[in-house]
């Protein structure tokens, strides 16, 4: 079937786009200084590459989904000698059985248009995305490979792609509602940032501001990463995407303000307590953006609205 043959392409074959984060890479890679305007959207960008969280974009055809995704590996810090080793490692097999979850290893995998793929074929990710690794089976013999990645996906918001602009969308709701619940819940669950686009106004195309560089956002993300790296040293954890419970008590301690802010945002959002981890986590990779080692309102605030939109999972 369709489904199974992306399956298959996704996990040992040709599926998707990956990109990586070396040196050499990273010459080749397009500039955030070309992308005028979608300022939520790079914000949202840097924190997932700070804390290597997985980034949802959603918005109409032509508002720059695909050209930041294209842009991030540029943020990316070079990889390390082990990391170095680790991904070479998996590409000289390259041919045999990795897939692009496997290739995408240390790097970033990007899925555009993510309502196209069949069920099934996003529902194979979510064991790598759980486990880090990914176990395939085959006549031959069954191998493990590791699949650490950043997952970055783009899609429309409905068929057509220009809902809610009711001038321009003709899709009825339940249109809408089928094509959005293509992306199940135990996928969107694992989402850490969603950021809505819209298209560019012609004020900022115009504008001769120069939007602000690749090089320049990297630094930050770097500093950012040392800070992660200190956090968790001589634990199993490098990023803060890849705290657990335990971690999060440890490490994202909240104040009696910043507390009561968030006790406060759990009843009047109905948060799961899977989300509710999720802010913690994204509000500790803010934090560390900007320095800071304790987590305020502002930064849980920024946080909780990254949480993928009710207005298209629930309608």
């Amino acid at each position: 079937t369709q489904g199974q043959e992306e399956k298959e392409e996704l996990l040992s074959g040709g599926m998707g786009d990956v990109w990586g984060a070396s040196a050499q890479e990273r010459e080749d890679i397009p500039d955030f200084e070309q992308v005028n305007g979608q300022d939520a959207a790079r914000r949202a960008a840097e924190i997932a590459a700070a804390g290597f969280h997985n980034l949802l974009m959603v918005g109409p055809p032509g508002a720059g989904k695909s050209m930041i995704a294209r842009r991030i590996p540029g943020i990316l810090p070079p990889l390390t000698l082990e990391e170095s080793l680790e991904v070479t490692s998996v590409v000289s097999v390259a041919g045999l059985m990795p897939g692009m979850v496997s290739l995408a290893h240390r790097g970033v995998l990007f899925l555009d248009e993510l309502p196209e793929f069949q069920q099934t074929v996003l529902d194979s990710l979510r064991q790598p995305l759980e486990e880090r690794r990914i176990h395939i089976s085959r006549a031959g013999g069954n191998v493990t490979y590791p699949s650490d990645f950043m997952l970055v996906c783009a899609m429309n918001p409905c068929p057509c792609g220009y809902y809610p602009d009711r001038n321009r969308c003709r899709c009825t709701d339940p249109q809408v509602r089928r094509y959005m619940r293509r992306v199940s819940g135990p996928i969107l669950d694992r989402i850490d940032l969603c950021v809505e686009l819209q298209p560019v106004d012609i004020r900022e195309l115009k504008s001769r501001k120069k939007p602000e560089s690749s090089a320049s956002i990297r630094e930050r993300v770097l500093r950012a990463r040392r800070r992660q790296e200190q956090r968790f040293q001589g634990t199993s954890r490098r990023f803060n995407a890849d705290m657990e419970v335990s971690d999060i008590e440890k490490y994202c301690v909240l104040g009696k303000e910043e507390q009561a802010f968030m006790e406060k945002l759990y009843c009047s959002l109905q948060l799961s307590a899977r989300s509710y981890h999720r802010i913690l986590k994204v509000a500790r990779t803010i934090a560390d953006l900007e320095g800071q080692e304790t987590l305020g309102v502002e930064q849980l605030l920024e946080a909780s609205c990254y949480r993928p939109s009710l207005e298209y999972w629930m309608m």
